[in-house]
C-alpha cells in the first residue's frame, strides 16, 4: 500500500496537475490515515489528469501553509518568469548580433580584413537580413572606383584576391586566413618577391650581421608603394614549421635555423671578434641578430617595424568624412563655409599618355603661415587633410583623392618659416572631357579652418592628324629621377622630377628670384612623320620677352635633336636669370613642323624680383 501511494504521487507531481501539501506527503509515509479536509488521490484521478488535462485543485492547509503568492512562488520556473523590460532588451540584442547563414560568411570569410571597426558594429546591430543586405550594397558601393557604374571593380578584384589566396597559399587551412592571404587580399600582388622555398644555406647582407647561416624557408614580399604606408615596403614570411604555413614577422632572426645552436651561423662580426652568440640574447629586443657595426640602428627601428605591422594589418580608413560632406555640400549649393576660410593655390597641368587617356597633375600650394602650428619637444608641428573630387557635367564622380600633408619645423625657427609655402601634387589620369575639379582642405589644429576650391577642368583631346602640346610648366626644381622612380612618387612626369611653380591667383604670374634658374618643361605630339626616311622634320623655338614684347632671349633646336623618328617630342631647358633685371617677362615655347605645316606655340609669364 505504500509503494502504491508513492507511485500515485509521484506520477502526478510529474504532470504538474495536483499540488499537494507536505502534511498529505508525510501523511502518506507514515502509512496513516488522511484527514477528511486532505485531497484523497486515486489511480482513477491520476489516469484522467494525464489524458484531460484539468485545473490545479489545491488541498485545504492551516495558516502556516497558506499557498504563494505570484510574487513570492519559490517552485516558479525561472526560464518561464516574465523579464524585465532591460532584460528582454538584452536578450533581443544578443539575438540580433547572432549572425548566421550567408552574413555570418560575410562578415567573418569574406571581409574581416577591409571592414573598418565602426561598420562591424554597425552590421552587427541591423535587426533582419533586409537591413543586413542594404547595408552590404552601401558597403561596396562607398568602396566603388566608378559609383555609378553597373560593375564595381573594387568588389570584384577583392574576390578574385580570395580566389587566388586560396589556391596559392592554402596550408592545412584555407589559403584566405593565412598571412600571405591576408597581405594579397588587402595590398595585391608584390613587385617582387625573393622566395627561398627550401631554406638552405643564406648569405646575411651587413644590416642583418653579414656572414653565413641556414635557414627555414622564407619568403621577402617588396611593394615599391602603399597607399598610407610609404615606399620600399618589405614585408617577410617565414616557415619555421617547415610545412607550408608562412607566417609574418617582424624578427629578421626568426628564419635562421641555427640560431639555436652554439658555434653555428656565426655574424661576420662574431667570427672576426671571436665571440659566440649569448649577447644576441640579452636585452629584450625584438630581434637576435648579433652585434654589429649597425646593430644599433637596427635597434633603432623595432618600433618602425611596429608601426609597419599595425598599418599592415589594419581595415583601410575611411579618411575624411567630414570633408567629404563638407565638400558635397559645397559642390551642391556653391557656397562659402562658415568660419575663417583656409586660401590656397591650386594648378592643373595636360599630358597626353595615350590618345584615349591624359594626364593630369595637380598642384596644391599652401603657405606655412595660414597653417596652425602645434609646439611638442622643440618640434612646430602642422597639419593638413586634403580631399579632392572630379566628377562629370552629370554629377559622376570619376576620381577621387585623399592625403594628409604635415609641415614640421624646429619651434626656434618657426617665426622665419612662417613665409614659406608648402606643395601638395597629386597625378589623376583622365580622358579627355569637361570636368569639374573640386577640392577641400582642413587645418586638423584647427577643425573650424577649411578652404574649398571648384573650377570646371577642361582636359584636352589629342587628335591624331593634328599638331598637339602639352601645358607648359614653370618649374622652381627639374631633374632627371633614375629608372626605378618612373612613374611613382611626387612631382615625377616621365623620366623627370618637375615641381611647378605656383601662382597665388588667376590673373598673377609665378615668381623666381634672379639667384634662381628658371625651368621649363613642354611635350609637342602629333609631328609628321617623313615616309622615306622614317624621321620628322621639325624646328623647336623658345623666346624670353619682356614685358613690352622685345625678345631678350631666343634659341632655336632641331627636331632630330630632340627625337628623330618620333612624332612625340619633349623640351625640358634650365636657363639661369641672373642677369634679369627685376620685372615681368613671358616665355614662349613654338614648333613649326615642315611635313605637317603646322604649328603650334604655348606661352607662360613670370615675374623676376
Amino acid at each position: 500500500m505504500m509503494f502504491l501511494s508513492r507511485r500515485v504521487l509521484y506520477t502526478a507531481l510529474g504532470c504538474g496537475l495536483i499540488w499537494m501539501p507536505a502534511a498529505a506527503l508525510v501523511a502518506q509515509q507514515n502509512d496513516t490515515p488522511q484527514a477528511p479536509s486532505q485531497t484523497q488521490v486515486t489511480p482513477a484521478q491520476v489516469t484522467l489528469a494525464q489524458a484531460t488535462p484539468a485545473p490545479t485543485v489545491p488541498a485545504q492547509t492551516g495558516p502556516a501553509e497558506a499557498a504563494p503568492t505570484a510574487g513570492q512562488d519559490q517552485n516558479a520556473d525561472p526560464l518561464k518568469r516574465q523579464l524585465s523590460d532591460k532584460e528582454r532588451y538584452k536578450a533581443q540584442r544578443e539575438l540580433r548580433q547572432e549572425l548566421k547563414g550567408p552574413y555570418k560568411t560575410w562578415l567573418n570569410e569574406e571581409v574581416p580584413y577591409i571592414i573598418s571597426d565602426d561598420e562591424r558594429k554597425s552590421f552587427m546591430s541591423l535587426a533582419n537580413d533586409e537591413e543586413r543586405e542594404a547595408f552590404i550594397e552601401n558597403f561596396w558601393q562607398r568602396r566603388n572606383p566608378d559609383p555609378d557604374s553597373e560593375e564595381n571593380s573594387f568588389r570584384e578584384e577583392h574576390y578574385r584576391r580570395i580566389q587566388y589566396a586560396n589556391d596559392h597559399y592554402a596550408a592545412g587551412k584555407p589559403g584566405w586566413k593565412t598571412d600571405r592571404g591576408r597581405i594579397y587580399i588587402m595590398w595585391g600582388q608584390a613587385d617582387s618577391i625573393d622566395s627561398h622555398p627550401s631554406g638552405g644555406m643564406y648569405e646575411r647582407p651587413m644590416e642583418e650581421g653579414g656572414g653565413e647561416t641556414s635557414t627555414f624557408p622564407f619568403e621577402t614580399w617588396h611593394y615599391r608603394y602603399l597607399e598610407g604606408i610609404g615606399e620600399n615596403v618589405d614585408i617577410e614570411f617565414v616557415d619555421t614549421c617547415q610545412c607550408g604555413d608562412y607566417h609574418f614577422t617582424i624578427d629578421r632572426s626568426e628564419k635562421d635555423a641555427l640560431k639555436m645552436v652554439p658555434g653555428a651561423g656565426l655574424t661576420q662580426y662574431e667570427e672576426l671578434n671571436h665571440q659566440g652568440k649569448q649577447d644576441r640574447f640579452k636585452g629584450s629586443g625584438l630581434e637576435q641578430l648579433g652585434n654589429g657595426p649597425m646593430g644599433t640602428n637596427d635597434q633603432a627601428k623595432e618600433f618602425d617595424r611596429i608601426d609597419l605591422a599595425a598599418k599592415l594589418f589594419a581595415p583601410p580608413p575611411i579618411k575624411f568624412g567630414d570633408l567629404d560632406a563638407a565638400l558635397d555640400a559645397f559642390s551642391s549649393t556653391h557656397k562659402l563655409l562658415s568660419g575663417p576660410p583656409f586660401p590656397f593655390d591650386v594648378r592643373t597641368d595636360f599630358v597626353k599618355v595615350t590618345d584615349s587617356m591624359d594626364l593630369v597633375p595637380i598642384t596644391i600650394q599652401l603657405r606655412n603661415r595660414d597653417i596652425t602650428f602645434e609646439t611638442k619637444d622643440g618640434v612646430s608641428k602642422g597639419v593638413v587633410n586634403i580631399l579632392g573630387k572630379v566628377t562629370t557635367i552629370m554629377h559622376k564622380t570619376v576620381q577621387t583623392f585623399e592625403d594628409t600633408v604635415e609641415v614640421e619645423e624646429p619651434s626656434e625657427l618657426l617665426e622665419k618659416s612662417l613665409d614659406r609655402k608648402s606643395l601638395y601634387w597629386k597625378s589623376l589620369p583622365l580622358p579627355p572631357g569637361n570636368y569639374r575639379l573640386d577640392i577641400a582642405i582642413k587645418d586638423v589644429h584647427n577643425p573650424d579652418h577649411i578652404g574649398i576650391y571648384g573650377r570646371a577642368l577642361d582636359v584636352p583631346t589629342f587628335e591624331d592628324d593634328k599638331l598637339g602640346a602639352s601645358s607648359l610648366i614653370l618649374a622652381d626644381e627639374m631633374n632627371t629621377v633614375s629608372s626605378r622612380q618612373i612613374g611613382s612618387g611626387n612631382f615625377i612626369i616621365s623620366n623627370m622630377f618637375i615641381r611647378p611653380r605656383v601662382a597665388t591667383g588667376l590673373a598673377t604670374p609665378v615668381t623666381f628670384k634672379r639667384s634662381q634658374d628658371l625651368n621649363f618643361w613642354m611635350q609637342f605630339y602629333n609631328l609628321g612623320i617623313d615616309e622615306a626616311t622614317k624621321s620628322n622634320s621639325a624646328t623647336v623655338t623658345y623666346q624670353i620677352t619682356d614685358s613690352s614684347g622685345t625678345v631678350i632671349l631666343e634659341k632655336q633646336l632641331d627636331s632630330k635633336d630632340l627625337g628623330a623618328h618620333s612624332d612625340q617630342l619633349t623640351v625640358e631647358k634650365s636657363l639661369p636669370i641672373a642677369g634679369l633685371e627685376p620685372g615681368r617677362y613671358k616665355v614662349t615655347v613654338k614648333i613649326d613642323d615642315a611635313i605637317s605645316k603646322q604649328e603650334i606655340a604655348q606661352s607662360a609669364p613670370f615675374v623676376v624680383e
